[in-house]
């Protein structure tokens, strides 16, 4: 009998809950310093965790925890960028 695959966890850095990584969405730090969202999961770079909605990434931004994960100052372009591109993935679902 196979043994069964394991599901991927991944910390939310809004909500701080344990979820699929499949279920979140990454934003990553390139390594050329730029900071944008990765739908496929598999840029190169350090990357934080936010469920898709935008309550988790306010609270995340609110909470500093989005800079920290990234471990770099966000500017306030990038964040509203980025909360136009969540705000229509959420609309998506």
């Amino acid at each position: 009998m196979p043994k069964p695959r394991k599901i991927p966890q991944r910390m939310c850095v809004g909500c701080r809950e344990m979820k699929n990584k499949r279920g979140l969405l990454r934003i990553v730090r390139t390594p050329e310093g730029e900071i944008e969202l990765d739908v496929t999961g598999k840029k190169a770079g350090r990357g934080a965790y936010v469920c898709p909605n935008i309550d988790c990434f306010n609270q995340a931004i609110k909470r500093k925890s989005l800079h920290k994960a990234l471990e770099k100052e966000i500017p306030q372009d990038i964040l509203e960028r980025l909360k136009e591109e969540i705000s229509g993935i959420e609309l998506n679902n």
